[in-house]
């Protein structure tokens, strides 16, 4: 990435703490650093994937304290003291998140390559607004491009998820 290595050249390494899945992390990084690099490069992280790099794909998305964000657009010195939720975060000790599992369950990727910014993006709206109209949940998703399914089975899967939520006591 020519242009991620021009703009690191004018900003020598600054220290960067945060929590990334729940672990604390130290690092010393260019404040002008993407996150997206950071997880994927410095933490080794692949699960938050690269795609256009100017926020409009939502393949990248991760949370930042609890609010989904494009990684693509999140620079290192914005990430001071923040926690930040990958897709490999999203997961319990007792197996995969409910909104994992609605996506599987019905369909809700082809290729995968959205799917960790997708789920991203549902768990984020849910962890807001537990009970969604479908307004909201296709808001919530504006931000996340899917060249292979059509959306179907991703608001089946959000549906789901939902419809267990109410369920539950």
């Amino acid at each position: 990435m020519k242009n991620e290595h021009d703009l690191q050249q004018w900003s020598s390494p600054s220290p960067l703490s945060c929590t990334v899945n729940g672990e604390e992390i130290q690092l010393n990084v260019p404040e002008s650093k993407r996150l997206l690099a950071i997880l994927r490069e410095d933490l080794e992280l692949s699960g938050t994937k690269i795609s256009c790099e100017i926020g409009r794909c939502g393949a990248c998305m991760v949370m930042v304290d609890g609010k989904a964000v494009n990684a693509c657009l999140t620079m290192a010195y914005q990430c001071s003291g923040k926690d930040i939720t990958t897709i490999e975060g999203i997961e319990g000790r007792e197996g995969l998140h409910p909104v994992q599992q609605a996506f599987l369950d019905e369909g809700g990727y082809q290729c995968g390559y959205c799917t960790p910014g997708m789920i991203v993006s549902v768990t984020a709206m849910l962890l807001e607004q537990p009970n969604p109209t479908l307004e909201e949940v296709e808001e919530a998703l504006s931000g996340n491009l899917c060249r292979c399914t059509g959306y179907g089975g991703i608001i089946r899967a959000v549906h789901r998820v939902i419809e267990q939520g109410r369920a539950q006591p």
